[in-house]
């Protein structure tokens, strides 16, 4: 996909709507769209659109074993609220297994021990879950305000790590724009979330930063993912 083509549709699609450019996204996808979550504050305004646009859309969830109650609640809340098509992907070991072996989570200043994590319990499920869905585009709930990095991309954009054509139906949406939305639909939000493999929101977890392209383009990423520390 050429820089250009990204610009043009990034230009055409800027005074659309979340739901139209949801809608043109699984029209790009030759019925290979995948929208992927982690039931996180606000993920059910993504949810909500691609429900409308296509019913039985794919929808991929790593559930590395580390989710509060809450988040777990809330993810069958919006399963049955929504309908939605759920493929789990799971970590290849429990969260029991990891913390006998490593320890607890790691700290935010143990930036080697947060990327073992990321590898091991989200990335590898990760890749799984795109290699046996294998889309054409990959729908997500990035948004320019989430941190600096987010901040560098736009609505479409090409994603190496995974092959895809990424969008981004809510990337120019604010918190406001977002509560707004969930109050419009009647929507459920959830605020106890928490990602170990990010350890604060100015953090990337890999699945959408260059560095976590090593781990996905290995194979044998357990072993690679305990090398690193």
């Amino acid at each position: 996909m050429s820089s250009d083509q990204l610009a043009h549709w990034n230009v055409e699609l800027r005074s659309k709507s979340p739901l139209d450019i949801t809608r043109w996204a699984i029209a790009q996808a030759d019925g290979r769209a995948v929208v992927s979550t982690n039931f996180r504050p606000y993920e059910a305004v993504l949810l909500h659109l691609c429900a409308q646009a296509q019913p039985d859309i794919p929808v991929l969830w790593v559930d590395h074993g580390y989710n509060r109650a809450a988040t777990y609640k809330h993810a069958e809340q919006l399963r049955l609220l929504l309908k939605l098509n759920l493929k789990v992907s799971l970590p290849r070991i429990t969260a029991a297994h990891r913390d006998a072996v490593w320890g607890p989570i790691p700290a935010t200043d143990n930036e080697a021990g947060l990327k073992q994590f990321s590898a091991l319990m989200k990335l590898e499920p990760f890749q799984r879950g795109m290699k046996e869905l294998a889309p054409k585009v990959w729908i997500t709930a990035l948004r320019k305000v989430q941190n600096p990095n987010r901040a560098e991309l736009d609505i479409v954009s090409t994603d190496s790590n995974f092959g895809t054509l990424k969008v981004s139906p809510v990337f120019h949406l604010s918190d406001a724009d977002m509560e707004a939305y969930l109050e419009k639909h009647q929507l459920p939000n959830e605020w106890d979330y928490f990602d170990p493999a990010k350890a604060d929101e100015k953090r990337e977890c890999g699945l959408h930063a260059a560095w976590g392209g090593k781990f996905v383009a290995r194979p044998g990423i357990e072993g690679e993912a305990a090398a690193l520390i």
